[in-house]
């Protein structure tokens, strides 16, 4: 499409989207805190400037007392009420929690707030603070009486003060008194609702920052674990690849380099015939380029170069005929069931146990006849290996082995193991050997 660019990735889109979520959670929690640090700063200093205003007002703006001289009283009552409110309030935050304490504060607030405005008017501008402190520091029920306790002394402003109550129109101050608790109340409801509220998204952030801390926790933790995860793997698929390669050099080098050895020996002892000699000659340097073929591609990885030219069963049966014609004992190869390919792994590891109990054979049976038996099943692969030679017992083993025969037999039975199979070997002095591999049939072109 004309003109469209591609929008660029966060090389971890996860990660990415997990930081966005925990900004706008920290970004939340800092406009909660922001917002109420405002708002405990207004109410902390609010009371002093509405009673300085209704002071003024009152210095300004009222009569000659109606020939009373109230100003001594009413400074005197302003500068308990400032000091009241300031002990309470404004120097000793600690006993806000205190309720039985702040109810006894609450309740000298209004009383002197009452008198105030009983002797002028102006002091309705203070009385506001009664719905303030009402809201901070009473809790339930007490909330309410606390705001129709201010309702009426505001009344007592609302109507022109206590003169005009007294002269005749006393029924203002109960109606007016009913018509602004009613509204206070309503209003205070609404304010109750919304702190509630305010208060419900706080413990949520907070629940909310709990749960991110701990998910950034388990994050670590998760990645510190798959880091030892992938070590692990690292280190399991170092130790394969050896195991693998030792298996790869004693079936094709060490087995080469060994019949190698056993034709030289044999060309010397026939040092005396020399056709004889160029025969055993001539079968190490076949050995020998068979074994660099198979070097090379063990080192790329690669299947056996028999394989890669057969199928299963006539790799079998070539290795067979080549080992019987080198080391002068007959070995023969019998297939039994449907011939199909198998998984590279499978036919591998059956071509592998051949060479390998033919190798043995060679070394240790001093047998005259070899019987090789490759079965296809329905579910199973089977090979059957057996020589009328010496035999041995395989719980004993041989000097410089291991109990079951040697390198050859532990690292034929781990290649049989890796594909769930069986290695069975049965044996017995004078009895000759029999070697049997089970490995599932899996098909060629499946995943293990």
């Amino acid at each position: 499409m004309a003109g469209h660019r591609p929008q660029p990735r966060h090389p971890a889109g996860k990660y990415f989207r997990w930081e966005q979520v925990v900004s706008v959670e920290a970004e939340l929690r800092e406009e909660f805190d922001r917002w109420e640090r405002k708002e405990t700063a207004v109410l902390k200093v609010l009371p002093y400037p509405l009673l300085a205003v209704s002071i003024v007002m009152t210095l300004l703006l009222q009569p000659l007392w109606n020939g009373e001289a109230h100003l001594p009283e009413v400074l005197g009552l302003s500068v308990l009420l400032t000091a009241w409110v300031m002990w309470f309030h404004t120097f000793h935050p600690e006993s806000h929690r205190n309720g039985p304490l702040m109810g006894l504060y609450y309740t000298g607030l209004v009383a002197l707030t009452a008198c105030l405005v009983l002797l002028t008017p102006w002091f309705g501008f203070f009385a506001f603070v009664g719905y303030l402190h009402a809201f901070q520091y009473l809790k339930g029920r007490w909330r309410y009486a606390g705001v129709a306790a201010t309702s009426v002394v505001s009344a007592v402003s609302y109507v022109g003060g206590a003169a005009n109550i007294v002269a005749g129109e006393w029924w203002k101050w109960p109606a007016v008194s009913a018509l602004t608790t009613v509204m206070a109340t309503v209003a205070f409801h609404a304010d109750v609702m919304s702190d509630r509220r305010n208060h419900g998204q706080k413990r949520a952030l907070v629940e909310l920052n709990k749960a991110n801390v701990e998910l950034e926790t388990a994050l670590a933790e998760n990645a510190g674990l798959h880091a030892r995860l992938l070590a692990q793997a690292r280190e399991a698929g170092v130790l394969e690849e050896r195991q693998r390669m030792a298996r790869e050099i004693h079936d094709t080098l060490a087995q080469g380099l060994a019949g190698i050895l056993t034709q030289l020996q044999a060309a010397e002892q026939a040092s005396h015939a020399p056709a004889v000699s160029r025969r055993h000659v001539g079968n190490a340097m076949e050995l020998a380029r068979e074994s660099l073929t198979e070097a090379r591609r063990t080192v790329h990885a690669v299947g056996p170069s028999a394989l890669a030219e057969a199928r299963l069963p006539d790799a079998i049966g070539d290795v067979a005929e080549r080992w019987s014609k080198v080391n002068r004992v007959e070995a023969v190869l019998t297939t039994t069931g449907d011939v199909r390919p198998m998984h590279t792994d499978v036919e591998v590891t059956l071509l592998r146990t051949a060479q390998e109990a033919l190798a043995n054979v060679a070394k240790h049976a001093r047998a005259g006849r070899v019987s090789l038996t490759l079965s296809y099943m329905e579910d199973l692969v089977t090979l059957d290996v057996l020589d009328d030679g010496v035999g041995f017992r395989p719980g004993a083993g041989r000097a410089g082995t291991s109990a079951d025969g040697g390198f050859g037999l532990t690292g034929m039975r781990r290649r049989v193991q890796l594909l769930a199979g069986r290695l069975d070997i049965e044996s017995e002095p004078g009895e000759g050997t029999a070697i049997t591999v089970t490995v599932p049939a899996i098909p060629a072109g499946s995943e293990r």
